[in-house]
């Protein structure tokens, strides 16, 4: 070649979802250009050697909390995508539970601006969808999201849960455009009721909040919003799924033909009540951390392509909000998107799962189910150069004082670690090199909203629709 690249990366063993490949790659102009031997390679401005390390499709976290605006004690765009870097997360989905909520086309137009100011990475932002703003759904669409984010159950925000009725006609308007809804799927009049008799007798203690929410909250809301999905052709997804139980209506809706995927997070797979006595509020958040017995189904689930991805709901409270006496007045959630790689790498150091499997979970489906795939989500010639480079060998601890989010409490404080990532690039660029934040990078995430391609929308049943049978109404 004759042509002088931007960096070539060598020496390193690119992974897929298939399989490993000893290889270099050449990027120009924020994508790959070339993969191939280190001989065939370009002449580059930079060369970074790999050697013994392993360079990852950066991963896709399709779950974070940011906090802004409203919120920014907790976090903002700039600590969290400071976070994100770290952690080897190259694009995040952020939710809408922030004050003013997410669900007007102004408040969008707000957030857009904010994340471009101050992200180190790119992002997608969830529009809401809830009782009050089917109005707002086609100016929120013109406006620029990733999907939409619907609560069927209470977290931080009080977003009040929709009724069925408002969620079906969101869905049959959301179908027609082909947008995946993400679902907070926990029954709001299960857990209410179930909180309130706790509190009468007195139940103030960590696993009272898992008394809460057991898991027929989430097997009765998977139900339900999988019904409604095969009713009108929306697409949705299942966040935070934390127990065996939800399996069942996740398997028998993609048995279905369906057009539903899921998630599940590093806290469900790793933790159980045992650790309530350890965490006590700082463990608290929704849904539950559950008994040890469904972290090993949700491990099955995953392997066998029942869940989808890997996401972290990371969810910022400062200490004084999560070390509070009563469970009830401990903020519910934790970070979780700079400790993310390297709990999951240190499965695979442990030989539980492989680090294809890995990067098929976090990169790979990700940008498939969210239309960015092959832009993003992959290492191939013409994709984005969105790379992560591990090293799969070196050691850590995890320590809550040394993230980069301004929440600085975890479970995993103290927890040792095999696995991390050394450097972080989003299209081309380092935004962390040896460990070390690209300050420099701040305000060069973009909105992945302008290359998100989903498939042509397949809505159903269209003759039954609210629109059809009333004629258009204010937000069709």
């Amino acid at each position: 070649m004759s042509i002088e690249v931007d960096l070539v990366i060598t020496g390193g063993t690119l992974v897929s979802p298939d399989t490993e490949l000893d290889a270099s790659i050449a990027i120009k102009g924020g994508k790959i250009i070339a993969i191939g031997t280190a001989d065939a390679m370009p002449k580059a401005a930079e060369t970074l050697d790999a050697t013994g390390m392993h360079v990852l499709p950066g991963a896709i976290d399709s779950h974070v909390h940011f906090r802004e605006p409203g919120y920014t004690h907790k976090e903002d765009w700039g600590s969290g995508t400071a976070a994100a870097a770290m952690g080897g997360v190259t694009t995040v989905f952020e939710m809408p539970n922030v004050n003013p909520p997410t669900g007007t086309a102004e408040t969008l137009r707000q957030k857009h601006q904010l994340a471009a100011e101050k992200a180190h990475v790119d992002f997608g932002i969830y529009g809401l969808l809830s009782e009050e703003n089917l109005e707002d759904l086609p100016d929120l669409i013109a406006g620029g999201i990733i999907g939409f984010k619907c609560f069927m159950g209470n977290t931080f925000g009080d977003l009040p849960a929709p009724s069925t009725g408002a969620m079906l006609e969101g869905f049959e308007y959301v179908a027609q455009h082909g947008y995946r809804i993400a679902l907070h799927a926990e029954t709001a009049s299960i857990m209410a009721r179930r909180q309130l008799r706790l509190e009468a007798a007195g139940r103030t203690d960590p696993l009272a909040h898992l008394a809460a929410r057991p898991a027929v909250v989430a097997i009765e809301a998977v139900g339900r919003a999988a019904v409604l999905s095969e009713w009108t052709g929306a697409r949705i997804h299942i966040l935070h799924i934390s127990s065996e139980d939800e399996l069942r209506p996740l398997r028998e809706a993609k048995a279905r033909g369906v057009d539903i995927s899921g998630e599940t997070c590093p806290h469900y797979l790793m933790l159980d009540t045992d650790d309530y006595r350890r965490c006590r509020g700082v463990i608290r958040v929704n849904p539950p951390v559950r008994e040890p017995h469904h972290k090993a189904s949700l491990w099955e689930a995953l392997l066998d392509g029942t869940i989808d991805m890997i996401a972290t709901d990371h969810a910022p409270h400062i200490p004084e909000e999560k070390e509070r006496e009563s469970i009830w007045t401990c903020d519910c959630g934790f970070p979780g998107v700079e400790t993310q790689m390297p709990l999951m790498l240190s499965e695979v150091a442990a030989g539980r799962i492989t680090i294809c499997d890995y990067v098929r979970w976090t990169a790979f489906n990700p940008a498939h189910r969210w239309g960015l795939y092959p832009r993003k989500g992959t290492l191939q010639v013409g994709t984005e150069a969105d790379i992560v480079v591990v090293d799969l060998d070196r050691e850590a601890i995890i320590s809550d004082a040394s993230l980069h989010s301004r929440a600085k409490i975890t479970p995993w404080d103290g927890r040792p670690v095999k696995g991390v990532p050394v450097h972080t690039l989003v299209r081309g660029e380092f935004v962390m090199r040896d460990r070390v934040l690209n300050d420099a990078a701040r305000g060069k995430g973009r909105s992945v909203h302008s290359i998100q391609e989903m498939p042509p929308p397949v809505p159903k049943n269209t003759d039954a629709s609210i629109e059809f049978q009333t004629g258009p109404g204010p937000f069709f």
